[in-house]
């Protein structure tokens, strides 16, 4: 098999899922590509030698210049902070490399825009890393919404909750400095890019977004929180459903609440990522006393379940999903057609959070511009 020089850049958290990932992906979808793990960069000397080592990579740099400029690194995979993706991007990009970003797309809106505008003109790969849409059972969710398994979609209801931030006595961190760094920059891409993969194009929306705990202790006293810790929005999309999304970090017991429930003219689906192999499906058919939400396991049956396990009901988990998505990848670059979903895809869910923010200001409905 061919094979491909990966630069990675960040080797923390999701630089070492990445890692992981790449390095699984060949052997478990018998890629027609396969990853070399060429060179990773990281902010210091000490901590890139140290992930290269860990995770196989046949070199460390601490300038990820250094990284897209080397001649063995073939494709870029950016898991550095939102702050630095448009830069990586962009000369990545200029470079003739394809290039994998973690979500958000970037820091801005107008990040998102240049980066989205770089992919496009260079003719490259591009793929934005929304992971949690990859398990089997959403995959599968998508596919009955397409089959009209519960007729005419009516109604959406999503959210993402977790609570590593309600507790009003934790540490300020850097999750509580920068708009960046928010609920709605942190959390909210994932349900609203799930959303439009299950409900298409918003047509419009209006919005509520807050600061709960507006300061927090700090080391020489109480430190201003300068971003939200949850938001609503109330929406309309251009099929004409309506539908409800809500976003918090400050959601006490909530630890992956990325969840969603949908209604249509024949029936309704539920889904929650803290159950992940699990998707609830309703069908209005036969008599009355016999109708109710029947709990389906995820198995071989289900998209890119087989390729981990081949038991119903064993399950996938969290890694896997990133497994998939370096196979999506490497399918796009192998192939040169584009796989979603890509920085314009990405571009779509930075246009709604944008425009989030201006309804929440003004307290209106606002139309969502289209990418």
């Amino acid at each position: 098999m061919p094979d491909i020089g990966i630069g990675l850049v960040g080797g923390g958290y999701m630089g070492k899922a990445h890692a992981v990932a790449l390095s699984a992906v060949g052997p478990l979808f018998e890629t027609a590509l396969r990853p070399r793990l060429e060179v990773i960069a990281a902010t210091t000397p000490a901590s890139a030698a140290r992930y290269a080592a860990a995770y196989g990579f046949g070199r460390a740099t601490d300038d990820w210049r250094d990284l897209v400029a080397d001649p063995k690194v073939q494709a870029v995979v950016i898991a550095s902070p939102q702050s630095t993706h448009r830069a990586i991007a962009e000369a990545a990009f200029a470079a003739g490399k394809p290039v994998f970003c973690e979500k958000p797309l970037g820091a801005s809106l107008d990040d998102a825009k240049a980066m989205t505008t770089a992919a496009e003109a260079s003719g490259l790969a591009n793929m934005i890393g929304f992971n949690y849409v990859r398990t089997p059972a959403t995959q599968f969710v998508r596919q009955l919404l397409v089959e009209g398994a519960i007729g005419t979609v009516t109604w959406f209801r999503g959210e993402h909750t977790e609570d590593f931030l309600s507790d009003p006595e934790g540490p300020a961190n850097w999750r509580t400095t920068g708009r960046a760094n928010g609920c709605m920059g942190d959390l909210a891409p994932h349900p609203i890019n799930c959303m439009l993969a299950l409900m298409g194009p918003v047509a419009e929306l209006s919005a509520r977004i807050e600061t709960v705990h507006a300061t927090r202790p700090g080391p020489n006293g109480p430190v201003a929180v300068t971003n939200d810790d949850h938001g609503q929005l109330m929406l309309r999309f251009h099929s004409g459903a309506m539908g409800h999304l809500y976003i918090s970090r400050i959601a006490t017991g909530r630890k992956m609440g990325y969840a969603y429930e949908i209604h249509g003219t024949k029936g309704g689906i539920r889904f929650d990522q803290e159950d992940q192999n699990a998707v609830w499906l309703y069908r209005a058919e036969g008599p009355e006393a016999t109708r109710g939400y029947t709990r389906i396991l995820t198995g071989p049956a289900h998209p890119d379940y087989g390729m981990f396990c081949q038991g119903p009901g064993h399950g996938t988990g969290y890694q896997d999903q990133i497994i998939i998505e370096a196979r999506d990848f490497l399918q796009a670059i192998h192939s040169g057609k584009p796989v979603w979903p890509t920085f314009r895809d990405g571009l779509a869910v930075s246009q709604i959070i944008d425009t989030a923010f201006k309804a929440s200001d003004d307290g209106g409905w606002h139309a969502v511009p289209q990418t």
